[in-house]
């Protein structure tokens, strides 16, 4: 398996990165102004873990997200007028406009679903790669999660599960430091590596703003869990730059720990990475205007669209005459 990746992969790379952190700053814009209802919760600044990760799925993958899994969707594909719809609550959006920014799924294309509950994907991709196991499908199913569920008992469960019946099961980690208002090292006394060594887990530590990094330990994590040798952990060190929701002012982080974001940002880490590779100047600045013509697309066709019936609102919610 290949030690490195080439232009054209990495390129591929930053513009999913770009894609989603135009996404999200354009979200930003458009919660402001009214156009989205109820609250988001933005990655800005974890693109790379996202992007790394999908970059390595196949079709037959499944994935589970979070609450702030903006990122994970449009990594694996979800369409941006799709999105951008479901995210403004529009009729044309991928769940009809009815699941907005935290329940975004596409089983389409393998997207279970986000989910608002702290852990909730877990056992739902675990049960996910329970299918992929019995019905001899060849994929795997991915359950992102934040640091803030380390202390849920639901992970340790599915840790224990996944290793006694060997799941297909890669446990994506994005751990920035934070759950919610307060930092991880004040909600676990344990840490990742040891809740995973405990269960005969391997776990990996990744630097999660280097997207060469996160792809690369992907791929062989991929190829280890297709030959059906169980569960893996990788844990993908990030930071969060913006606040838990959009509108919050984080006054509980130090001044110093948000002035040094911009050393570590992983779109311009990316570029960098393309610079050394040998990718002219001229190949990133188009990503960017193609990324952004896509985007302001993708927001103007959402205006556009109606807004959903109220009889649709009962729709797949309920089973009639049985």
């Amino acid at each position: 398996m290949p030690e490195t990746l080439t232009v054209d992969e990495l390129l591929a790379l930053y513009r999913t990165i770009k894609t989603i952190r135009t996404v999200e700053n354009s979200l930003t814009r458009l919660f402001a102004d009214g156009e989205v209802p109820g609250f988001i919760h933005l990655s800005v600044g974890q693109e790379a873990i996202a992007a790394g990760i999908c970059s390595a799925l196949g079709d037959q993958d499944t994935l589970a997200t979070t609450h702030r899994g903006h990122g994970h969707v449009l990594a694996r594909g979800l369409s941006l007028p799709h999105f951008f719809k479901e995210v403004m609550g529009k009729a044309g959006g991928v769940c009809g406009g009815r699941g907005g920014s935290m329940h975004v799924a596409d089983m389409d294309i393998g997207i279970l679903g986000a989910n608002g509950i702290v852990a909730a994907g877990i056992p739902i991709a675990m049960g996910s790669a329970v299918a992929h196991q019995t019905r001899k499908t060849g994929g795997i199913a991915v359950a992102f999660f934040g640091d803030g569920a380390m202390a849920e008992g639901v992970l340790h469960e599915t840790l224990n599960m996944a290793a006694l019946w060997k799941l297909p099961l890669l446990l994506v980690c994005e751990n920035n430091g934070w759950s919610e208002f307060s930092p991880t090292s004040e909600q676990f006394a344990g840490t990742l590596k040891g809740l995973a060594a405990a269960f005969k887990i391997p776990h990996q530590q990744l630097d999660g703003n280097d997207v060469r990094e996160v792809a690369l330990a992907t791929r062989k994590a991929v190829a280890t869990l297709r030959k059906g040798k169980g569960p893996l952990v990788l844990e993908c060190v990030t930071k969060r730059v913006r606040g838990h929701y959009e509108g919050d002012p984080q006054k509980y982080r130090d001044a110093d720990d948000l002035a040094s974001l911009d050393a570590v940002d992983p779109v311009a880490r990316t570029r960098v990475l393309l610079q050394e590779a040998g990718a002219t100047r001229e190949q990133v600045d188009q990503v960017d205007q193609d990324v952004g013509a896509d985007v302001d697309a993708a927001i103007a066709q959402a205006r556009e669209d109606s807004e959903p019936t109220y009889e649709s609102a009962q729709q797949d919610v309920y089973t009639l005459n049985l």
